[in-house]
């Protein structure tokens, strides 16, 4: 007996020191990974003529580590914006009132319109050095990841159930308290899923975050996007196949050591009574559980963050506060709003003013007319597009959401897809159009679906995955099933996802459409009228009163779709079919 004893403690030993072991690797590895990539930040720009980038394939690891590197960079600042930014527009009615509809007009611009006002802004930091470019592919990086996830933490913000914010309530927890314990939690499955299709759209759009070419300046990061720019402009394939096989590797990394551990780790949070029967693993979750060294090292940030928990958890003063606000005069409050409402009236009659006048300088009434027009062509192509992903992704991300182990699977394989940039597809989309002679306003528009349809799929994948297994087990035992069970269960259950996913897919398709409504493959160009590619045009030339013009009448476009059509839809989906 003792010598079994004995071998049980030495068996336990061991593997206490294997997962220390693998948990100090994982974070000197990361340790190292950023000190490699960061070390060039003061080094000087290229001048012209130099050679930035090469084609030969030694090269790729230092741009995948520089590229991811900016990504990662990007991913923390969305979260930052994401904690603050949705979260003051679902606590202030006055707030939400202006920033959801900003965060409407921020994802309907096309990144090369953040990209041509900014680049001179964040030059200057360091004039003549990297670290300038660096913050000016990190910012177009974030403009494709953070308005995702903020819509995704928003919609949660406001979808709390009823029962959960009682409780809370009745606890007398503080609002800071309240937030992290209960509302972040609640929260956290949707943002891990839009987090990774925010980290794709980042893929997506990495050859114009790192090929930057407005007007007369070109900058060029050495990076995996520049990389595919090249490869493009050279009409080389091979090195197209090389950088579709070094993102499918990157992506499995990102996979097996950021999101897989985020998914099995925000499972806890699932709002469910009844066990996960098969719950989401992750071989680095568990070395970083079972580390005894990063447990001792995590000790004092756990005691200074509880100690948050309880500075100004006065439930008394708090009590007293609610109801001198509950007891404010309505006039008083009147005149606020109405003082609020004039402040904006304001600030958007200056905005127009000065838009109109500078904008008028260099474009005729006449080209603003046709510049709606062409906004007109992209309407369509983004409605068209969105009803045909929302008919092929919402039943595959519903059964892939009640299915974890496929979602195991189908993970990263969907990542990959999501992040495939659509500059990849050019040489087939530009080579088939020209030699069957088929008309690209017709034929280059699946290219603009890469940037809708996996919105739509990761959102009800996560809606999916937050559906009670009592409520799916309630449905079997009474025979619910075919068309009731969609109707009743499964439908309504996603259907708050699902507008979340739908309203960032309807921005991510004019967005995308930059990208697809101008395609090059060599010396080949092919254009599909609409406003994307006008917008393309005027970046390359570097004409900013166009630049201007096309991204108001974008903004102008989304304003009125988001207004008259998904609003009333998001406002349904938060009375009719929240749970609790």
């Amino acid at each position: 007996m003792k010598t079994q004893h004995a071998s049980a403690r030495l068996s336990h030993r061991f593997s206490a020191i294997f997962w220390d072991l693998v948990a100090v690797l994982l974070v000197l590895g990361m340790v190292v990974f950023l000190a490699q990539t960061s070390r060039d930040l003061m080094q000087p720009l290229a001048g012209p003529g130099e050679t930035v980038i090469s084609l030969e394939p030694s090269g790729l690891p230092e741009y995948v580590l520089r590229t991811s590197l900016r990504m990662l960079a990007a991913m923390v600042l969305s979260l930052i914006f994401t904690f603050t930014y949705a979260t003051w527009a679902a606590k202030s009615r006055r707030a939400g009132q202006v920033l959801i509809p900003l965060l409407d007009i921020l994802q309907s611009v096309p990144i090369l319109g953040f990209i041509s006002v900014t680049v001179v802004f964040f030059m200057s930091f360091a004039p003549g050095r990297m670290l300038g470019a660096e913050l000016v592919a990190i910012f177009a990086i974030f403009t494709s990841q953070a308005w995702n996830m903020a819509f995704s933490f928003y919609q949660s913000l406001r979808t709390v159930p009823t029962e959960l914010v009682e409780a809370s309530r009745s606890f007398r927890l503080s609002p800071w308290m309240r937030f992290w314990k209960l509302e972040v939690p609640f929260a956290m499955p949707a943002l891990v899923w839009n987090m990774m299709m925010s980290m794709s759209a980042g893929w997506f759009f990495v050859v114009a975050s790192e090929a930057i070419s407005v007007g007369n300046t070109v900058v060029t990061l050495p990076g995996i996007g520049s990389y595919i720019a090249l490869a493009i402009d050279q009409r080389d394939l091979g090195a197209v196949g090389r950088a579709i096989a070094v993102m499918l590797i990157v992506i499995l990394i990102y996979d097996q050591l950021l999101f897989r551990p985020l998914v099995a780790w925000v499972d806890r949070f699932r709002f469910e009574q009844e066990a996960d029967r098969n719950p989401p693993r992750s071989w680095v979750l568990m070395a970083l559980r079972r580390s005894r060294w990063v447990a001792m090292a995590v000790v004092p940030l756990v005691r200074m963050w509880r100690w948050t928990y309880r500075a100004g958890n006065d439930g008394a003063s708090r009590e007293l506060a609610r109801t001198a606000r509950n007891t404010m005069g309505s006039g008083v409050i009147s005149w606020l709003d109405w003082l609020w409402y004039g402040a904006i009236a304001v600030i958007c009659a200056v905005s127009m003013w000065k838009i109109t006048v500078f904008v008028l300088q260099g474009v005729t009434p006449d080209e603003v007319g046709t510049t709606v027009f062409l906004g007109c062509v992209t309407m369509v192509r983004v409605f068209v597009l969105i009803a045909v992903a929302s008919v092929i992704w919402v039943p595959v991300g519903v059964w892939i959401g009640l299915h974890p182990a496929a979602a195991r699977i189908i993970q990263p394989v969907t990542q990959f897809m999501a992040a495939f940039p659509a500059n990849l597809l050019f040489p087939l989309a530009v080579s088939g159009i020209v030699v069957l002679r088929l008309d690209p306003d017709i034929w280059l528009s699946p290219l603009m679906i890469l940037g809708t349809q996996w919105y739509i799929l990761f959102n009800v994948i996560a809606g999916a995955s937050t559906i009670p297994g009592e409520l799916r087990d309630i449905g079997i035992n009474l025979g619910v099933r075919g068309w009731l069970w969609w109707r009743r269960i499964a439908l309504p259950a996603v259907f708050p996802f699902y507008m979340t996913g739908a309203v960032t897919a309807s921005g991510g398709s004019w967005n995308a459409s930059i990208v697809a409504e101008l395609a090059n493959w060599g010396d080949t160009t092919l254009k599909a009228n609409g406003l994307g590619a006008y917008i393309a045009e005027a970046t390359a030339a570097g004409d900013f009163h166009r630049i201007v013009l096309g991204i108001a009448v974008m903004s102008a476009f989304v304003v009125l779709i988001n207004r008259l059509f998904w609003r009333p839809l998001y406002i349904l989906a938060e009375r009719k079919f929240r749970l609790g």
